[in-house]
This record gives C-alpha cells, structure tokens and sequence, in this order.
C-alpha cells in the first residue's frame, strides 16, 4: 500500500525486410503511419483487452491517480502518465510501449491480444488522439472530459464486461478459451466482493 505496484510494460515494434516499419524520420515523432495506425488499435481495443493484461482483482489496485501506472487512455512520446510511451531511440530501436499491464498476465494471451489489436488498427487506419504532453494525473476531470481522456477499467469486473463487448479480443483467444477464462475470473471476482477484509474489519468495525 502507498508505493508503485510492478508492472510489465510490452514493447512492440513492426518489421519488413530488415527495416522498422514504425520509423519514419520526417515525421516530428519520427513515427511512420503505421506506428500511429498500430497505436489507434491499441488505444480502440484497450478496455477490451484489459481483464488479459490485468487479469487479476489486486491489478486495478495499481492502475489508479498518482502512481506511475496509467489509468488514462491517451500516449506521448515524452510523458511518463500515459497508457502508451514512444521510448526515445529511433532507427531500428522504434518502438510502442503499452504500459498498463502487469506481471500476473498470461504472456502468451497478453501478446496476442497486443499484436491483434495493433494490427487491426493498420488495416483500419485507426488514428490515436493527439498526444498528450501534459500530466494527466494534474488534469481535473472537466478537462480530461473535454480532452476525450477516457479511463482503463477500475475493476476486475468492469474489465470482463468490456472484454465481452469487444469482438476482435473474444474471436482472437477464440471461444473455448474467452468462454473458459471469462467463467473463471467472474467466479474469481464473486469471491472476492464476497469476503470481508481486514481492511473493512479496521475500518468500520470501531466507528459502526
């Protein structure tokens, strides 16, 4: 309580013959279309994809205001509180940085999920909101409102909620598997709203 939690940022890169399909020296970012293609489908899919690359109850623990977990849906290529992070080297080292999820994922679904959603965004043309350079954390909710800042999920089972809703996650990992691990994570998420913890015991046994 009160410190960073662990996170596992995944770093993706697109490559043709030898060359970074993300790099594009013109542009101010040094970002090619398809970098920016790739990050709209991430940023599309993102809610969706959250109940596998946070797929645990504690995990929505660390993506809340003011620790260095995103919970906000916006990318940068400088700013340490956005979802997604452009690292600075360029070249061959062109990079995205999806920085919400943790290390109890399952890498392997995580993975597909991240590559699903970002190719989907190159065939689509699905262009991110501009880039946010400002720290989201500082902004009032009225600003992050009128910005389109949307927030990740706050929950385990918002999460699953969102997941059902998206069609590109669910026909990625396939039926037996979404039908499966969905049914496990609501069973997971009813036994935890189910039990009272020490927390609520501190809390509320004194006062009421």
């Amino acid at each position: 309580f009160g410190v960073n939690c662990s996170g596992m940022h995944i770093n993706m890169s697109l490559h043709r013959d030898g060359r970074n399909l993300f790099e594009d020296a013109s542009d101010a970012n040094g970002l090619s279309k398809e970098a920016y293609y790739f990050m709209g489908g991430i940023m599309r899919h993102v809610k969706g994809m959250a109940a596998v690359t946070n797929q645990l109850v504690n995990s929505y623990k660390r993506l809340v205001p003011g620790y260095e977990a995103p919970c906000y849906m916006a990318w940068s290529a400088s700013n340490r509180s956005t979802l997604i992070r452009i690292p600075a080297s360029r070249g061959q080292g062109t990079r995205v940085e999806l920085r919400c999820p943790d290390p109890a994922c399952n890498p392997y679904l995580s993975l597909a999920v991240c590559l699903a959603a970002g190719l989907d965004g190159i065939a689509k043309g699905l262009t991110p909101p501009p880039e946010v350079t400002e720290n989201i954390f500082a902004m009032t909710p009225a600003t992050r409102k009128r910005r389109g800042i949307e927030a990740l999920p706050g929950s385990l089972e918002e999460a699953l909620a969102a997941m059902r809703k998206d069609k590109l996650v669910m026909s990625v990992l396939g039926q037996h598997v979404t039908s499966q691990y969905i049914a496990g994570k609501e069973a997971e998420w009813d036994e935890y709203r189910t039990r009272v913890s020490s927390w609520e015991r501190d809390k509320y046994i004194i006062n009421y």
